[in-house]
């Protein structure tokens, strides 16, 4: 029996730093939505006890430096699982973009297994498994559109987004996390993201108005490490007027619209001078 799970990208709406914990991580709060760009994975059983991962990038491993195969690992250690499993992984979303991909790969992977061997986890476990592997993996789990909290782990549901379009723009280079949590003053953030009006908008689903408060604190650390990202995000500003903002930590820019031939336009602008360009729609 072969299984299959999907694993989409998210995009940040808010991203708000407040302040560094006695863990050495920092304390956020930032608002984030899954979007219809997305990895496939495939998990079937097979013989020996072993946990074989291949996948159609070259870029990422296939051992237990990726996330899938760690929470593949993990489930069967956790459970005492004396089986073996294929994962093949078609990789979509773009590596180290701020989208996401690794941490949702690592919860489709808690999902796609606890369901190939019957282990019977709730939604709240399968979180509680995640928060072991990363951060963003409990939202990934649950999807959707969210409010996280703590190092990024305390996920509180909220109201779909409205529908609409993202067009994304990924720059050919990685942007490691840490590093631009790492070279964040939070003396020298100007402003903080609104995240109770950001909600408010969502639940009136004014699209309008979730485009003017779109925000994300590690802007412009990523801006001053890598000025290409900053000239890409101004580009797309041009192209798209309102609703622009970086994901995460970067590089991925994105642009919201809520009318296809805006998103087209967007898209064929873009395409001119960047590779890796994406339209797709947000997911309610």
């Amino acid at each position: 029996m072969k299984l299959f799970e999907k694993a989409p990208a998210k995009i940040n709406l808010t991203l708000d730093v407040i302040g560094k914990r006695d863990d050495g991580y920092h304390e956020i709060e930032m608002i984030m939505t899954t979007i219809d760009l997305a990895d496939r994975i495939s998990f079937e059983e097979i013989e020996g006890n072993q946990i074989i991962l291949e996948s159609n990038s070259g870029i990422v491993p296939n051992d237990e430096r990726n996330l899938v195969y760690k929470s593949a690992k993990l489930i069967k250690s956790k459970f005492n699982i004396d089986k073996g499993v294929k994962i093949y992984l078609e990789k979509n979303i773009p590596v180290a973009a701020g989208l996401a991909g690794g941490s949702s790969d690592a919860a489709a992977t808690l999902r796609g297994l606890n369901r190939l061997w019957k282990l019977g986890l709730s939604e709240k476990e399968l979180m509680e498994l995640g928060e072991e592997i990363g951060s963003d993996v409990p939202f990934c789990v649950v999807g959707g559109t969210a409010l996280a909290t703590g190092r990024g782990e305390k996920i509180q549901k909220i109201t779909s987004v409205p529908s609409g379009w993202v067009i994304l723009a990924k720059l050919p280079i990685g942007v490691s996390t840490s590093v631009i949590y790492n070279a964040l003053k939070l003396d020298e953030i100007k402003e903080h993201p609104k995240t109770e009006q950001m909600i408010k908008a969502i639940e009136d689903q004014d699209f309008s108005m979730m485009t003017k408060l779109l925000s994300n604190v590690l802007e412009n650390v990523t801006f001053s490490l890598y000025p290409q990202v900053k000239q890409l995000y101004k580009q797309m500003k041009q192209f798209s007027g309102e609703g622009v903002l970086m994901s995460g930590s970067g590089p991925t820019v994105y642009a919201l619209v809520n009318m296809e031939s805006r998103k087209n336009r967007i898209y064929n602008a873009l395409r001119g001078f960047c590779k890796e360009v994406y339209a797709v729609r947000l997911l309610r």
